[in-house]
Order: structure tokens, then C-alpha cells, then sequence
């Protein structure tokens, strides 16, 4: 690890095929946007030799436009890889959107790496979806780390900021939290600020100096070793505490001393399993600069104290039909099972996938098997296809570097699997598997949108299909009731994104519209109507007489029909042709052209002509019955209801309570969750939440999350169906 005596830069480079799961590092980089995650990816690039000087590989080509700002808002939205080596070992380091709104990004991240690094800004500290995502990593124990950025802000305070992590991540032990280097400063500038330097290694007391642009190793002065005695005690108390060596806590108390290399042995084989989270610093390499601040002591941390693919334990596997499977964990000569991570399209080699190998060893030109996912809720289609797999390649940005294989623990761009989507398994082809696929966030904010011309009404659906495919967070929907394509998404940053791929990548032009939920209507009291259609002109004319009844049922009775004539007054072959004609005014609605729901129609009596009388005549006399009724009755507007599920921050519980009773809802329940947390539950008519994952994340500043289901349609208030009545008879 980076604190080790004799620590080094070590051997760096481009990233290749790796041999071995011991000698592969995957790592998932974690932060809030503006934390500095990219930036902190470039450096560490930097410094492993992937490129020669910031933005640039050794060839002198772009790293994947590190300097456009086009590439830089598309790194923003979305999971990217850069592999790196060092010291003998591939690192894949997997940088995540820091917004709220591509989660399912983040998730693919947290997937396909065996630890994290959070990334936190020295001068903006910890949110609250940061704390959520750190919480996830602990439910599965996965390995971390911190990272504290920004530095050289004015008001950046290294100590304050270790302290607000012990309290924001150490809730269980925050002497688990705790910094392995203290930053040390140069001299102060003309506004009083000092510039960080160089590190201080608590365990080995020996000074990491950056201030040339390449980091050296030196004795520090005899007045700094002083101020770092009280962290480092902490330090090693620290680690001791998370010793395997139940002893080591006796000798140390005893007053022996612990040598240097029992206690990073000890260190890092607790980051490894989850148990101990050290805090370092970074700052990205000055303009000519090799290394940036704390790049080296980040790297030798990857290597050293982060585990291997080997021993992180698989996800369940299965056969495609459903039967348990055991499977060697990260066997590179096992069965192939290997996951989608990503999903994206490029103009030139078309779909590219980003892959996970759990076990086995995948080949270029290797047919394949890809099982899907069961996202069919999602607008995703489940298939079981075998496909040949094209070129393997490591990626670094735009440029894709060949790769002859990919064993189980590494990851790899797969070029040409045209069926394979994010959360697919690949497997061998006469040996289908199917691994457990990781939780998707539900999208719950909708976006209705429509053709914006004909041509793009041709190239729509297609568009709609590679973006869902690519994209596992976003959900498309048909609607039947409202004849609306809606698109449901996490939040206004990802409608966004989804707008902008479907004009840029795919050329369809989208207009948004407003979106309708599925309004119903009801009658409120039993009333009666006379259907009569009766013309004559040259040849056979029209002749339908049909009277009904029509009275309210319990809410989900749907429409019943029911025969009561008598002596034959509608012949026997008409009354199917009544039946039709009232069940299709039922479907337009009798108000405010919304369905028809949770009614009886009693057909009584009526007349027929034995020469004029037809099927249409009775199916329009039916209509025609059903709408008189319906002038002579008070018709209720429904509206759809959603049990809302709102889990929230003890803090924020009020102000929930509050904004869900301003959109009409009524709170049914509360009960603790622990962790400083509040289970809500209410039942809001959806008309008025359209918007609340929006709303939600501004009112609880991140930190809520809520699910919805459909309960059922009730009566909506008076004066706000008056209002969709009026503006139903102004379109009319």
C-alpha cells in the first residue's frame, strides 16, 4: 500500500489482457456530481502512463476527447471505463455519473467492480445520496475507500472534511474512518491560502513531496513528526482493532512496538474484506506535471489493500429455465458466464457492449449465448438468441485497443452482439446460463412525446427501441387508455438525455406534450335512457328502438350487460348488436370522453321493424340509449389513486407529510426504518404526482426515495372534474 516504506511508482503502462484474476483490480469510482471524479480518473491515468500529458495518449492521440467538452457532459451521464497497469497488475477503473437522475449507471458500476473509491469534494463535503450509495456497498459488503478532492479551494479543510466522513460513513465505528496521510502545505499565496504539497505518511513517517510535479520520497523535518503522533496513534489503533491477530490489541497496549509491516499487512487485508476504510487525498498534476497529488498512494491502495476478483463471491446462477446452478467462482477455465454492464451505440462499429467475465474465458469470434433479462415491463424484449461475438478491445475513451481474450475477474468492449442488452448473460452456447440480475431503479417520472413529422414518425419506434435497449433505467410504454408513447424516466437530466440520443444518434425529432393520466367515469345514481334510430330514405332504411337502465356498481365491477326483454320486443338476434353498441359508447366515455367503468346496463325493452331493422341500427340505438341516460344523470369523473411509498430522512418527514396533504393525499401510515429513516406511506391521485420524483429530490435535498402503485379510481373533486369537462368540451 502507499504508506509502505519502500513504496515506489512501480512499472505503468497501457492496459492489456490480463492473464490471471489475482492480478486484476476492478474499482468503481463513487461521488456526487462536481466531486471531481473525472479529473481524479485523468490523473491517475496520468500517473500509471496511459498518457504522456493530461488529455493525451503516448501515440499522441485524444484520450476519448478528454479535452472536448462534448465528450465531458457525455462522461457525465453515463458508466466508462479506463484501464490502466501498474505495478504489474490491470486496474480497470470505472467512473460513474455523479447525478441522481443515472443511478442505473452507477448501479452497472457497483456490478461490475469488486470495490469503490468515494470521491468527496473538500469543499462541498457529503450528500445524501452519496451517503445511500455508501449504505448499498455496506449492505454487500463490498470494499471502500475515500477520496478527498479539491484541495486547493480556498476552503478546503482536510481534518474537518475526515471528520465529517467518520461521522457521515462510521456510523457503526468511526474510528474505521480514518486518513492515512496527512496533506502538507507549502506557502501561503497573497489571499492567505496555502497550496498542498506534498503528503505525510502516518505509518511510516516518511514525507511524499509533489511540489516538482513528480513525487519523491523523503525524511520529514524533526518539527513535523510531532503533529501527525496523535493521528497515528489513532491510525493504528485503528487497525489493530480490525486485526485478525487477536493479540496484536494486547502487545500494543503492553507498550510494544508494531512493526511497519505487520500493520499495513494488517490494513490491508482489512480494506479487503470490508472492515477498515482508510481517507487519502489526490489532486490532479499541474499543467507539465507527470503526478498528481496522492495518485501514487491511490494506486498502490488499488493494488495492494482492494481484493482481487477471486475473492469476491458471484452472483446466483441459474439455467435459463429456472434450475440452480453451481458455478466456480472466477475460474478463467470454468463455464463461460459473463453480464452486460453497459450497453452503447457507436457510429462506426454499431452497438458495443461493456462486459463483466464471472467465470470462464471469452474469445473473439466465440459464438455465444444471451440469455435476457425479464425487463418486459420495461419496453425490453426477453429473447434466448446465440450470437457471434466480434472484436474484443480495451477501451480508453474512443479508442478501442485489440484484445486477444478476456478472463473471468476482467472486463472488455464486445463489438457486434446486436441482441445482447444491459443486464443480459453471455454464456456458451450449449450451455445457456442466466445470472440474477442487479435491482434496476424504477423510473417514475413521465415524459409523453409524439412524432414531430411523418419521417420521424417512420424512425421512431426503431429509436425507441435501441435507446430502452441500451438503458435499463428508462421505461417505455404503449398506453392503450390514453393512446400516448411515454417514456418514464429517473428525472429531468435523463429525459433530457434521452431526447438529445434521439435527435443526435438515432435522427428522430420528438415533441413533448402534456401527459394524461387515465382518467374513467361512472355513473353516480341509476337512471334510464331511450336509444331510438329511425330513418328512412330509398331502399331498406333504419329502424332500432332499445330502452335501458343503467345503475352504479362497486368500484373494479367493470361493465355487466343484462337481458330483461320480454314477448320479444328486440329479437333475439339484436340484443348481441345492443350489447355492442353500449360497450363501445362505454369506451368513448359519455362526459368527457374517458372510459366507462363499474356500471350495470340493463337492457329492458324496445321495438324492431321486420324489414329496416339491422345490427348497426341496434348497435346505434344502444349508443344512443346509454348517452341519453347519461344527459339525465350525474356522471362522477375518476381519477386513478397510487399507494406511495416514501422512504425519507427523520428530518425531512414533516415537510413529506405536508406536500403529499397539498396534492390531495391522505398520509395512511408512518413507521421508523432505522438508520435515520422514516417509512411514509399515503394514497395520492396521480394527477398530482406527475412530477414528484422531481419535487421529492428538491424538497429532501437527495436523500428521499419513494415507489408508487396503482390502488384503484374514485370520484374526483367537484370543481377540478368541472375543469377537464370544460376543457374536454372546448377540444370537441
Amino acid at each position: 500500500m502507499g504508506d509502505k516504506a519502500n513504496a515506489h511508482p512501480g512499472a505503468a503502462g497501457r492496459a492489456t489482457a490480463a492473464d490471471h484474476p489475482a492480478s486484476v483490480r476492478n474499482v468503481v469510482l463513487v461521488g456526487h456530481s462536481g466531486s471531481g471524479k473525472t479529473t481524479l480518473v485523468e490523473a491517475l491515468a496520468l500517473t500509471a502512463g496511459a498518457v504522456n500529458r493530461a488529455g493525451r495518449v503516448e501515440d499522441g492521440g485524444t484520450v476519448s476527447d478528454y479535452d472536448e467538452i462534448e465528450h465531458r457532459q457525455q462522461r457525465s451521464v453515463q458508466l466508462s471505463l479506463v484501464p490502466v497497469d501498474w505495478d504489474g497488475y490491470k486496474i480497470n477503473i470505472l467512473d460513474t455519473p455523479g447525478y441522481a437522475d443515472f443511478v442505473g449507471e452507477l448501479r452497472a458500476g457497483l456490478r461490475a467492480a469488486d470495490a469503490a473509491l468515494f470521491v468527496v469534494s473538500a469543499s462541498d463535503g457529503v450528500d445524501g445520496s452519496t451517503r445511500m450509495v455508501w449504505e448499498e456497498c455496506a449492505a454487500v459488503g463490498m470494499p471502500r475507500a475515500i477520496v478527498v478532492t479539491h484541495l486547493e479551494s480556498a476552503r478546503a479543510d482536510f481534518d474537518e472534511m475526515t471528520r465529517i466522513c467518520a461521522e457521515a460513513f462510521g456510523a457503526d465505528d468511526p474510528d474505521a474512518v480514518l486518513p492515512l496521510y496527512l496533506p502538507l502545505h507549502g506557502a501561503a499565496g497573497p489571499d492567505g491560502h496555502a497550496s498542498v504539497t506534498g503528503l505525510i505518511g502516518l505509518l511510516s513517517q516518511r514525507l511524499f513531496d509533489y511540489s516538482s510535479g513528480e513525487r519523491k520520497e523523503a525524511e520529514p523535518d524533526a518539527g513535523q513528526l510531532p503533529l501527525i503522533e496523535e493521528a497515528r496513534n489513532r491510525l493504528i489503533e485503528g487497525i489493530i482493532a480490525e486485526s485478525e491477530d487477536e493479540t496484536l490489541m494486547d502487545r500494543y497496549l503492553g507498550g510494544e512496538e508494531i512493526d511497519l509491516e505487520t500493520l499495513v499487512q494488517d490494513l490491508e487485508r482489512a480494506v479487503a474484506r470490508g472492515a477498515f476504510f482508510p481517507v487519502l487525498a489526490a489532486a490532479p498534476a499541474a499543467d507539465g506535471a507527470r503526478q498528481g497529488l496522492g495518485t501514487v498512494e491511490l494506486l498502490e491502495l488499488v493494488t495492494g489493500g482492494f481484493p482481487t476478483p477471486l475473492e469476491r463471491e458471484a452472483p446466483a446462477v441459474t439455467t435459463p429455465d429456472g434450475r440452480a446452478r453451481e458455478v466456480s467462482a472466477c475460474d478463467p477455465d470454468g463455464p463461460l458466464v459473463a453480464e452486460v454492464v453497459k450497453t452503447a451505440s457507436d457510429p462506426y462499429v454499431g452497438r458495443v457492449s461493456l462486459v463483466r467475465v464471472f467465470s470462464g474465458t471469452l474469445r473473439p469470434d466465440q459464438t455465444v449465448h444471451v440469455s435476457g433479462h425479464g425487463l418486459s415491463d420495461r419496453g425490453h424484449e426477453d429473447h434466448d438468441v446465440d450470437e457471434r461475438v466480434g472484436a474484443l478491445s480495451a477501451p480508453f475513451g474512443k479508442q478501442q485497443r485489440a484484445l486477444t481474450h478476456c478472463i473471468a475477474g476482467d472486463l472488455a468492449c464486445v463489438a457486434k452482439l446486436h441482441r445482447a442488452e444491459t443486464g443480459d448473460t453471455l454464456s456458451a452456447k450449449d450451455d445457456p446460463l442466466l445470472m440474477e440480475p442487479w435491482q434496476m431503479p424504477d423510473p417514475l417520472l413521465p415524459l409523453a412525446i409524439q412524432a414531430h413529422s411523418k419521417a420521424d414518425e417512420d424512425k421512431l419506434s426503431q429509436g425507441l427501441g435501441r435507446l430502452v435497449a441500451e438503458d435499463p433505467t428508462m421505461r417505455l410504454e404503449q398506453n392503450q387508455s390514453t393512446h400516448q408513447v411515454v417514456l418514464w424516466c429517473l428525472g429531468e437530466a435523463h429525459a433530457d438525455v434521452a431526447l438529445e440520443r434521439l435527435r443526435n444518434r438515432y435522427g428522430v425529432q420528438v415533441d413533448v406534450i402534456p401527459y394524461k393520466v387515465s382518467l374513467r367515469e361512472t355513473f353516480a345514481a341509476r337512471a334510464a335512457g331511450r336509444g331510438r334510430h329511425v330513418k328512412q330514405s330509398g331502399g331498406h332504411g333504419q329502424y332500432a328502438i332499445c330502452e335501458i337502465e343503467v345503475e352504479p356498481l362497486p368500484n373494479g365491477s367493470g361493465i355487466e350487460f343484462v337481458d330483461k326483454v320480454v314477448g320479444g320486443a328486440v329479437p333475439r338476434q339484436f340484443i348481441p348488436s345492443v350489447e355492442k353498441g353500449v360497450r363501445a359508447q362505454a369506451a368513448r366515455g359519455v362526459a368527457a370522453g374517458h372510459p366507462l367503468i363499474d356500471i350495470r346496463i340493463t337492457l329492458l325493452d324496445g321495438k324492431a321493424h321486420s324489414v329496416d331493422s339491422s345490427d348497426a341500427a341496434f348497435q346505434t340505438a344502444g349508443a344512443l340509449a346509454l348517452r341519453e341516460a347519461a344527459g339525465d344523470a350525474r356522471i362522477h369523473l375518476l381519477e386513478p389513486v397510487a399507494e406511495v411509498s416514501v422512504m425519507v430522512g427523520d428530518d425531512y418527514v414533516g415537510a413529506v407529510m405536508s406536500d403529499l396533504s397539498g396534492r390531495r393525499g391522505r398520509v395512511v401510515g408512518t413507521e421508523q426504518a432505522g438508520g435515520g429513516r422514516t417509512l411514509v406511506r399515503a394514497e395520492v391521485p396521480e394527477i398530482e404526482i406527475g412530477r414528484y420524483a422531481v419535487d421529492l429530490r428538491s424538497l429532501s435535498h437527495g436523500t428521499a426515495r419513494f415507489s408508487r402503485s396503482y390502488a384503484r379510481h374514485e370520484p374526483m373533486p367537484p370543481q377540478i372534474a368541472e375543469r377537464i369537462r370544460e376543457r374536454a368540451r372546448d377540444t370537441s
